[in-house]
C-alpha cells in the first residue's frame, strides 16, 4: 500500500515538490485517472507559499486523509439540468365523448317533454273548466226551455194533437171478446220475464168466462185475432190482466196525474166497433164506492170498458170503466195511479 502525504517529509511521499500526483486510490504505476486539482502543499509551519496557488475547489478538502469518492445520485433523485418527464394522462375514448353527447340530448329531450306535458295539463284543465261552464250554461237554458214549455202548455191547456196521438197509439188497443162480453185492452207496461205481452182490461169485461174456469179469451184488430189467457185478477178493483205470447208495442203509463180540463183522447171498441176514437176533457176526480174515479166528457159506450184513456204526451192516464146510462158525456175512469198501484208489473 502507498504511503499517504506526509507534511514532515514532502520527499518522502514521492514527488521532488512534495505533491504525489497519481490518484489516492490508484495502484501503484497507474497514471490513467486524476481526480482534480490536488489540494495545495502545506509546509510545516502550515501557510500556503504563495509563489504557486493553485486553483481552488468549490467545495474545500480536508487538509489530510483521502479524498472523497465521489457519491452517486440515488435512485429517483433528479438532476439540476434535467426535467423529469411528465407522465401522459389517460386517453380518453371518443365512445365516452359520443355518450357525453347523447346524454345531454337526452337530458334536454325529457326536458322538453316536461315541458309540453305541463303546458297540456294547464290546456286539458282549461278545457274541462270550458266544458263544465258551458255544461252548466245547457242545463240552466235547458231548464228555462222546460218552464218555458210548462207555462205555455198551461196557457193552452195542454193542446191535444188527436190524429197523432190516435195514429201513434192504436196498434197496442185491442177489441177483447170472450163467449159473453165485448170490451177493450190495451198492452202497457215491460215485456213480462217470459216473453210476450201483458194487457190491463176491466174485471167485468172477462167476469163470465173466468167465474166460468174459462181463461181462454181472443184479442182481435184489423181482422186479426190473437189468442190470450187471463193470468191476473182483481175482482174490487175491476181490473184483469191478459197474457199473450205475440209481442206488441207497450204503452206508457202517465207519471202525473191530469189536471182537470186536461184534454183527453179515449179509444175503445163501443158496440164492438173498433178503433173508435172520441176526445175530451178531464171533467172532475170522484170517489164512488170507496174507489177513487176520473170524470171525463168523451163519449163512451158498452165496448169502451177496459180501453185506455190518453193525454197529449201519448201516455195513459186512466182505464175507461163506467158511464152514466142517463145522460151523456159523463164518463168515469179508473186513473192509472190506482191501476200501477195494483198491477206494479205492468207499470
Amino acid at each position: 500500500m502507498t504511503a499517504g502525504y506526509d507534511p514532515s517529509n514532502p520527499v518522502a511521499s514521492g514527488s521532488s515538490d512534495g505533491y504525489d500526483e497519481r490518484p489516492r486510490h490508484a495502484a501503484p504505476g497507474d497514471d490513467s485517472e486524476r481526480l482534480g486539482p490536488l489540494p495545495p502543499r502545506i509546509t510545516q509551519t502550515g501557510s500556503i507559499p504563495t509563489h504557486s496557488v493553485p486553483p481552488q475547489p468549490t467545495s474545500s478538502w480536508p487538509v489530510s486523509g483521502p479524498a472523497p469518492a465521489p457519491q452517486s445520485a440515488p435512485p429517483h433523485s433528479i438532476s439540476p439540468h434535467s426535467v423529469p418527464p411528465v407522465p401522459a394522462g389517460p386517453k380518453r375514448s371518443p365512445l365516452a365523448a359520443i355518450a357525453l353527447v347523447i346524454a345531454v340530448l337526452l337530458l334536454i329531450v325529457a326536458g322538453l317533454q316536461t315541458a309540453f306535458i305541463v303546458d297540456l295539463e294547464k290546456k286539458v284543465d282549461k278545457a274541462d273548466a270550458a266544458a263544465k261552464t258551458a255544461a252548466a250554461g245547457d242545463a240552466s237554458r235547458l231548464k228555462a226551455l222546460e218552464d218555458r214549455a210548462d207555462k205555455l202548455e198551461q196557457k193552452t191547456g195542454g193542446s191535444l194533437d188527436a190524429p197523432e196521438v190516435a195514429a201513434t197509439v192504436r196498434p197496442s188497443v185491442f177489441r177483447v171478446t170472450t163467449k159473453y162480453a165485448i170490451g177493450t185492452g190495451f198492452a202497457v207496461g215491460k215485456a213480462p220475464q217470459g216473453g210476450g205481452t201483458n194487457l190491463i182490461t176491466n174485471y167485468h169485461v172477462v167476469a163470465d168466462a173466468y167465474e166460468k174456469g174459462e181463461k181462454d179469451v181472443s184479442l182481435e184488430r184489423t181482422d186479426q185475432r190473437f189468442p190470450a189467457k187471463i193470468i191476473e185478477v182483481h175482482p174490487d178493483k175491476d181490473l184483469a190482466v191478459l197474457h199473450t205470447d205475440e209481442d206488441f208495442a207497450k204503452l206508457s203509463a202517465a207519471a202525473t196525474v191530469p189536471k182537470v180540463g186536461e184534454p183527453v183522447l179515449v179509444i175503445g171498441s163501443p158496440m164492438g166497433l173498433e178503433d173508435t176514437v172520441t176526445t175530451g176533457v178531464v171533467s172532475a176526480f170522484r170517489t164512488l164506492n170507496g174507489e177513487q174515479l176520473m170524470q171525463f166528457d168523451a163519449a163512451i159506450n158498452p165496448g169502451n170498458s177496459g180501453g185506455p184513456v190518453f193525454n197529449a204526451k201519448k201516455e195513459v192516464v186512466g182505464v175507461a170503466t163506467l158511464k152514466a146510462q142517463q145522460a151523456e158525456g159523463i164518463g168515469l175512469a179508473i186513473p192509472i195511479s190506482v191501476v200501477c198501484d195494483t198491477v206494479p208489473s205492468v207499470c
